[in-house]
């Protein structure tokens, strides 16, 4: 028992000082590893990782920035609230690439055209890192995530040395199209996250704010260089391809945002006619719309001002889906509503048909291209609501 438990604090502090004492070897190679899309949602932009190999001392190694645990406290809502804990592991090479061929997800690397004094720099930042008090970090998907921190200890460890591509490898496209790009609009996904977020995401990116991406990391890293005594060399010294798949492409869900309002679309022109033939409104209709709305404005406003969520500000969302509805549905399910609900929705029209379009047309915060059934439906029922209530 004395000599095993010996062995075992033997290790334990051999360990500790591993990434001190070790120095990777002339045959190293530090490599920035990208995964082509999965299935699920939060796999749809790929992953990025980072691979340190050594013959040598016979390491092949991944480091992970992408580790996250549902069955943490308070997972979900921590994530709500934009608390969102990820972690990065290092394990073997081989379990990643495995679990990308079960997958069948493409899998490249890009060798780094690195010094032996950067390699070890690089290598000795990952396992510092890697330490159990400072693997976790507060995730942000669009500013801190498995993307962008290959892309920061590149920076810490080249310094001025680095130079990434120019900005012109995203024609001047916004974080919010770069994404869409990524994920089929005709999706619930796509559609909940464009409205859930603010217009923070709807200017021009640059090529750095472009690396959230991994398919970005991958080709601005490409295009990048290093200098070296006023030369200037390629920071990729060779790409592979380890995994050769076909790319999963974004796919619409079988019920889609397109579906789903098409349907209310019709069914809210049909109620409006059928009360409009009827003199009559039908109440429990007018209570939903509302109720539903003014709950997505509650949600949209607690994200903005109740949150850690960096990209929910400033959501012109809340004009269409406004916070107050929840209160004035109680005042629709009357058979008289107050005389100001009149002028009330008169406001709602005016920011529908008017307001938003104009955010939208000059590019101040783009909208999911299926709201516009929605708005369609608001403004139907609102221009009866005004007819009616005021007669």
């Amino acid at each position: 028992m004395f000599k095993k438990t010996t062995t075992l604090l033997l290790f334990f502090f051999l360990s500790l000082n591993y990434a001190q004492t070790l120095k990777l070897s002339v045959y190293s190679e530090i490599s920035i590893v990208t995964s082509g899309p999965g299935d699920e949602l939060y796999e749809k932009f790929g992953h990025t990782a980072i691979r340190v190999k050594d013959p040598l001392l016979k390491l092949d190694l991944i480091y992970n920035y992408g580790i996250f645990d549902f069955d943490a406290p308070n997972f979900y809502l921590n994530f709500i609230k934009g608390f969102m804990k990820y972690k990065l592991a290092r394990y073997d090479f081989k379990y990643s690439l495995l679990r990308a061929k079960q997958d069948k997800r493409w899998v490249k690397q890009q060798i780094l055209n690195f010094t032996q004094n950067e390699k070890n720099a690089f290598f000795y930042f990952l396992e510092h890192n890697a330490s159990p008090k400072n693997a976790s970090y507060f995730y942000d998907p669009y500013f801190d995530n498995c993307a962008t921190r290959p892309r920061d200890i590149l920076k810490k460890i080249l310094k001025d040395k680095l130079v990434f591509a120019d900005d012109s490898i995203t024609n001047k496209k916004s974080l919010r199209q770069l994404m869409n790009k990524e994920i089929h609009t005709n999706t619930w996904g796509s559609f909940g996250i464009n409205m859930a977020l603010g217009n923070r995401l709807d200017k021009p990116a640059t090529a750095e704010e472009a690396m959230y991406l991994p398919d970005y990391v991958f080709n601005i890293l490409e295009a990048s260089t290093i200098k070296r005594e006023e030369v200037s060399l390629p920071l990729i010294k060779k790409e592979e391809t380890l995994l050769s798949f076909d790319e999963k492409q974004p796919k619409p869900d079988a019920f889609s945002p397109f579906i789903g309002f098409s349907l209310l679309l019709v069914l809210g022109i049909f109620i409006t006619y059928k009360n409009y033939k009827k003199q009559k409104r039908s109440k429990w209709f007018d209570f939903l719309l509302f109720s539903t709305t003014g709950i997505i404005g509650i949600l949209i406003i607690f994200l903005w001002f109740f949150t850690n969520h960096s990209t929910a500000p400033n959501n012109f969302n809340f004009l269409w889906a406004f916070p107050l509805n929840f209160v004035v549905a109680f005042y629709m399910y009357k058979k008289n509503p107050p005389k100001w609900i009149t002028k009330y929705i008169l406001i709602q029209l005016l920011l529908i048909l008017i307001v938003l379009p104009i955010i939208w047309l000059t590019k101040i915060q783009l909208f999911s291209p299926y709201l516009i059934l929605l708005l369609v439906l608001l403004a139907v029922r609102y221009i009866y609501l005004q007819k009616t209530l005021n007669s």
